[in-house]
């Protein structure tokens, strides 16, 4: 499981909106595995969330194009 910062990765995937907030609601109500259509193991929900972190700090605006 890949975070792909530009949303042109080929293959299945999940839109999750940047903020942490919204990446812990995805996940503790089970969107993003029901969008992935498999379970999201533990160890790829905190390296998934760290990944974002990390885009909170570098990214100002959360709409595309606005980097």
């Amino acid at each position: 499981m890949t975070l792909d910062r530009s949303g042109r990765a080929a293959g299945r995937g999940a839109y999750v909106c940047r903020t942490g907030e919204c990446f812990d609601t995805a996940f503790t109500k089970g969107a993003l595995s029901r969008a992935l259509k498999t379970p999201v193991p533990t160890e790829s929900r905190i390296a998934l969330g760290e990944g974002l972190k990390l885009d909170d700090q570098m990214i100002e605006g959360g709409a595309r194009g606005q980097e």
